[in-house]
């Protein structure tokens, strides 16, 4: 069995804004992806326990390149743009088509997909498209619900239960837990799934 991933250790790579100067397929890619502000970002801060790996933003559809993040040479975490955000150029919109379609659909070393949700808002109409989409390339998804501190206790678990009643419909054999970077609710429940996939690759 590997050793267990030192996310203390991740440290930007490089990024990408053309899918034709992807770098060559080398250790497990696990990307990390959601709705604009649904705190994809936040939670790729809170795994790697680091303030501003990633960049968080309020700005919607800010981030338009594939980013990634070296765990040593063991693994990549792998920041995809947001999805779903309005008021933005169809232009950009059909850039991000190009960009994460490409990657995810063609990519050899994706591992999984860790798939940001807002506990408040999951499995929105733009997070079901992107299911839909998602769906025929068979890629393993593990969901986060998100920002689960802005709700109780009792109210975190419902939309839990709820959540993975729609995913057994929108997405069959996806995973999902409960998620807060404010608290750390989660977080080794989530580095334990994004071994889990390191390893299994």
């Amino acid at each position: 069995m590997s050793p267990a991933l030192r996310f203390g250790d991740c440290r930007y790579a490089l990024s990408v804004h053309d899918p034709r100067k992807l770098p060559p397929p080398s250790a497990p890619e696990i990307a990390f992806v959601g709705r604009s502000n649904a705190g994809k970002s936040s939670a790729l801060n809170a795994l790697t326990s680091q303030r501003r790996l990633a960049f968080v933003s309020k700005t919607p559809g800010r981030t338009q390149l594939i980013n990634f993040f070296a765990i040593g040479e063991a693994a990549f975490l792998v920041d995809l743009p947001g999805y779903g955000f309005a008021g933005v150029p169809r232009a950009v919109r059909e850039h991000w088509g190009a960009l994460v379609g490409d990657y995810v659909r063609d990519r050899p070393s994706l591992a999984g997909i860790v798939l940001a949700m807002d506990i408040r808002h999951p499995l929105t109409p733009a997070d079901r498209d992107f299911l839909a989409w998602l769906k025929p390339t068979q890629k393993r998804v593990h969901v986060l619900l998100t920002k689960a501190d802005k709700l109780s206790a009792q109210g975190a678990h419902r939309a839990l239960a709820q959540a993975r009643k729609g995913l057994e419909e929108a997405y069959p054999g996806a995973t999902a837990q409960l998620f807060s970077a404010l608290r750390k609710t989660g977080v080794d429940e989530a580095r334990g799934q994004v071994n889990a996939w390191a390893e299994a690759s």
